[in-house]
């Protein structure tokens, strides 16, 4: 098996390589990568070690495409992955467009030329923000929780987010560029005859993330809190209750795998989300008290400064694609905390390096 992993050098996309070289015998991974993030210069020689080969090549352009070999398989981890992505302060907008929905078009070209599967990472950002932000919930012990006695809207559950939750915009300019991808890639696996997986992810997490406050809030706090570095509650009144879920990418690869070998079984969903669920979630107050108690107390200022796309609590509920699968996430968070926690003692300088 020959397997293309987009954005290879970045923090999933390395993972997912060397899981699926770990477990799959005889498969060979090319990657490509922009290297237009500081952190995908540090992961650049150990892929070129394990990939065969690292192609610096941008799936903006077209041109970029026409000497790659053909594979069976591509795992689409490259984006803009901030919610922020393309809003005042925080890049191009047109970059963004360009970058995350051009970049897959000429994928989905490629894919439609080599007969090749795809399988893309999605965000739970695809989500409508309006109906989110207006969840009934309640302040339980130092986070949001669900008001049970309160009427839900369609797709939401104690288990959380399902795929049939509104999709319907307001969704972020980066959750649209998403969703739109996700569109076309859903067209073209259709029509040209080619197997497409669409894992909606929630927040990733592990040791060697890029550190940024706006992607990777666990490995972001975890580093900063250690660092004693400035921290604050922005949105949620400041109370830091606002709650995620975690996976650790090693459990991601582990259904990547999964849906390869399947190749392009109708019976499995197209769309599913992938996420610890709700035994995963935390608040950013239940993270702090969690470093506090590893790193020792370090105050956190709260701030009444509400950013756009901020929202209280976002869960999902990975219910069909563990049953669809039979995959469930293998890492508790607290053994992803602890992982990070411990690169972040071995690597005190990540957050210059990787940010």
């Amino acid at each position: 098996m020959k397997v293309l992993i987009t954005g290879a050098c970045g923090f999933v996309g390395s993972l997912i390589a060397r899981r699926l070289k770990e477990s799959i015998d005889g498969v060979q991974i090319v990657g490509i990568d922009n290297l237009c993030r500081d952190g995908s210069q540090i992961n650049r020689a150990a892929m070129g070690q394990l990939c065969q080969p690292l192609i610096h090549a941008d799936l903006r352009a077209a041109s970029d495409f026409e000497t790659l070999p053909d594979v069976d398989w591509v795992v689409d981890c490259a984006a803009l992955p901030s919610v922020l992505a393309g809003t005042s302060g925080y890049g191009s907008s047109r970059q963004l467009v360009e970058h995350n929905l051009g970049g897959t078009l000429n994928l989905l070209e490629y894919c439609r030329r080599t007969k090749a599967g795809l399988i893309l990472l999605s965000t739970s950002r695809v989500y409508s923000i309006d109906p989110l932000s207006r969840l009934p919930l309640v302040e339980g012990d130092r986070r949001f929780d669900l008001a049970n006695d309160k009427a839900l809207p369609t797709g939401i559950s104690d288990a959380g987010i399902a795929e049939s939750f509104s999709t319907t915009p307001p969704v972020s300019l980066y959750g649209a560029t998403k969703l739109a991808s996700e569109t076309m890639a859903i067209e073209y696996g259709n029509a040209f005859e080619f197997p497409v997986r669409i894992n909606r992810c929630g927040v990733l997490a592990g040791a060697g993330q890029f550190g940024r406050a706006d992607q990777g809030i666990f490995s972001f706090w975890i580093h900063s809190h250690r660092a004693k570095q400035a921290l604050r509650y922005i949105g949620s009144r400041g109370t830091g209750f606002q709650v995620r879920d975690c996976l650790h990418p090693d459990d991601l690869a582990s259904l990547v795998r999964r849906q390869m070998i399947a190749g392009i079984d109708r019976d499995k969903p197209i769309v599913a989300n992938v996420s610890g669920g709700v035994e995963s979630s935390m608040s950013l107050l239940q993270l702090t008290q969690w470093c506090d108690a590893r790193f020792g107390s370090h105050p956190v200022v709260s701030s009444t400064d509400e950013r756009p796309f901020d929202l209280p609590w976002i869960v999902l509920d990975s219910s069909l694609v563990r049953s669809a699968w039979d995959w469930k996430p293998q890492r508790t968070t607290e053994q992803v905390l602890d992982e990070i926690a411990e690169f972040a003692h071995e690597n005190p300088s990540w957050l210059e390096l990787s940010s």
